[in-house]
């Protein structure tokens, strides 16, 4: 219950939705219990014709239902005549039935507006937490799992934790209204069936008792076949080019299987509730006809013919309030279910918050260092001890073999992952004593996966910029050398690229890249094997675009190829997550070292 009550406070101001609720569902119920109840009148003024009417007394008290029903009737068909009686009481019946009708529309609509609201909050506080959780989060986390999350868990949380609290409240209300009608009619038949009613409860909670479990099976299933949905769709062209169409189908389709099989397992028992419900209903009404036309036929006066029928009426409705219970305890396994994975995420915290004393930084003054840096992936150590200081203005390259800790050290200066050992200072400061949105807003980032939304060019170069013009657009476009082919693409600035840019080659993407950040006019500029990938051409281009962008700001680039670094002020070389040589093109080219190796190579790692 500890679940359902948090997944219940994102309902928050719930009163907004509650009272309005409780007065419409009140009105609904009392009008529906009195439909059924205003058959006694009905078949009181058609038993009771011509010469059958006599004059009977007045009911000592308001509430007793059978007796007045039979009052107000007789004195109907005395003084209009039977069939303006009947008349009369049909109308009061349409009315009632309306009224009944029109309130649970409304008490229907303002839970939907819940429910709605409730999901607005929910899928907004997983969403905007997830947006908050360091990068490093996502390194572990498989992203279709974070995605079922978010859209499937949270859409069955909706439906069924609402629809219980509905369920929870509508139903035994009308439970309790239809039993007291019921022992306003017959005090004696009505105890005997209350007897017989926690059997069927007895019942349905044995068959629902396993639902919990294979409804996290199947959440978590789901979630899995999200991720392998999304890894075919994004390398669909490696799959092909390995002729691993049937292994990826085989892989996806298996989970499909268990999902399936887990699914039909759930639905074997959730539908098993409603018959077998409905059958011990059905046997209770049995059960009660016999023991309730018992008393009729045997003269004692407990019951006219005219209540009996009103009773079996009313006796044949309690079923459905307390089939819907049952069925709701079926479906609220599923959502706590679901609600507990999707609280998980909401519970996740970030590791790398703001330090409660952090520090404003609105200007870069003077460089980044990083002190006797060291990090290390589990018990991989990446980086050992690691040295270095970039003046304002100056630029830094970084070479090395693969694997040797370039893409971690520059990861460490936006603080995406936390030195374990050493510091990374910003202007001297420490950058965990820093703001985190203000330390990023100093910094562009350029990444050798040219990552672009699907959108259009202009909404990509603006993209988070705020209070930006197109005439700013255009201009970062054209140092970037992005503006000319951006010109002859079919819609110009408003061309919607694809997913991930597709439909732009690798240098029109980056180019784009490029102005984003050109646009960012950021101080600190780190390049990550931003011309790798390229073909000639279009590294001449990026490479003219990012020697605009680099004049004046302080950058650290990863380098490739040696028309990248050999103008760079100082270049590092990094092996194994060590700094071996360190000074200019023309310095370490003397020395005869690593370097020298790598430039004979002309191969630079990742």
């Amino acid at each position: 219950m500890k679940t359902y009550f948090r997944l219940l406070s994102y309902a928050k101001p719930i009163e907004k939705f509650a009272i309005p609720y409780v007065f419409t569902t009140l009105l609904s119920v009392v009008f529906s219990v009195l439909n059924l109840a205003l058959v006694m009148p009905l078949l009181q003024t058609l038993f009771n014709t011509g010469e059958g009417l006599t004059e009977v007394a007045k009911p000592a008290h308001w509430y007793d239902m059978k007796d007045s029903f039979n009052y107000y009737a007789t004195q109907a068909g005395l003084i209009y005549g039977p069939y303006e009686a009947l008349k009369r009481v049909c109308i009061i019946i349409v009315i009632s039935v309306f009224l009944s009708n029109l309130f649970r529309y409304l008490s229907q609509r303002i839970m939907e507006n819940l429910r709605i609201h409730t999901l607005l909050n929910l899928r907004k506080a997983v969403f905007d937490n997830v947006m908050d959780l360091h990068v490093g989060y996502f390194n572990n986390q498989r992203k279709g799992d974070i995605i079922s999350k978010i859209a499937s868990d949270v859409q069955v949380v909706q439906f069924s934790v609402t629809g219980t609290l509905q369920v929870v409240f509508k139903e035994p209300l009308t439970l309790i209204f239809y039993i007291i009608a019921l022992f306003l009619i017959s005090t004696e038949l009505t105890l005997f069936a209350v007897a017989v009613i926690p059997v069927s409860a007895f019942v349905i909670s044995r068959i629902v008792k396993r639902l919990k479990a294979q409804a996290i099976r199947a959440q978590q299933v789901y979630g899995n076949m999200i991720s392998y949905l999304d890894e075919a769709l994004s390398g669909v062209k490696i799959i092909k080019a390995f002729n691993a169409t049937d292994f990826i189908k085989k892989k996806f389709n298996d989970e499909n299987v268990l999902l399936a099989k887990i699914s039909r397992r759930m639905v074997r028992r959730q539908q098993l509730g409603s018959p077998v419900s409905e059958l011990l209903g059905v046997a209770m009404v049995a059960v009660v006809l016999l023991y309730g036309g018992n008393l009729v036929l045997s003269g004692s006066g407990e019951l006219s013919a005219a209540a009996f029928i009103t009773y079996i009426a009313l006796f044949s409705q309690v079923m459905r309030p307390a089939k819907a219970l049952t069925d709701s305890f079926a479906n609220i396994h599923s959502g706590i279910a679901a609600g507990e994975r999707v609280l998980d995420l909401i519970d996740q915290r970030n590791e790398m918050p703001d330090a409660p004393d952090a520090q404003s930084l609105t200007e870069f003054n003077q460089g980044v260092s990083l002190a006797n840096v060291s990090f290390a992936y589990g018990d991989r150590q990446v980086l050992k001890h690691v040295n270095f200081h970039i003046p304002k203005g100056k630029t830094v390259a970084l070479v090395g073999p693969s694997g040797g800790g370039k893409s971690t050290l520059m990861d460490l200066i936006p603080r995406f992952i936390e030195a374990q050992e050493g510091e990374v200072l910003v202007d001297h400061i420490n950058v965990k004593q820093l703001k985190t949105t203000d330390l990023r807003e100093l910094i562009g980032l350029v990444n050798q996966d040219s990552f672009l939304f699907n959108d259009t060019i202009y909404n990509n170069i603006a993209f988070a910029t705020k209070d930006v013009t197109e005439e700013d657009v255009i201009t970062a476009a054209k140092i970037a050398n992005a503006h000319q082919f951006i010109l002859e693409t079919e819609a110009g600035y408003q061309t919607y690229i694809g997913d991930r840019g597709i439909k732009l080659s690798g240098g029109q993407r980056q180019r784009i890249c490029i102005a984003r950040a050109v646009l960012k006019n950021p101080p600190i500029l780190l390049l990550d094997e931003a011309t790798s990938a390229l073909d000639t051409e279009s590294e001449k281009l990026v490479q003219e675009a990012l020697a605009k962008l680099m004049q004046n700001r302080t950058t650290l680039v990863i380098a490739h190829r040696l028309s990248t670094i050999q103008n760079a002020d100082q270049i590092i070389v990094l092996d194994a997550g060590v700094i071996v040589e360190q000074g200019t093109h023309q310095q370490l080219l003397a020395r005869d070292g690593l370097y020298k190796k790598l430039i004979d190579m002309q191969q630079f790692g990742e």
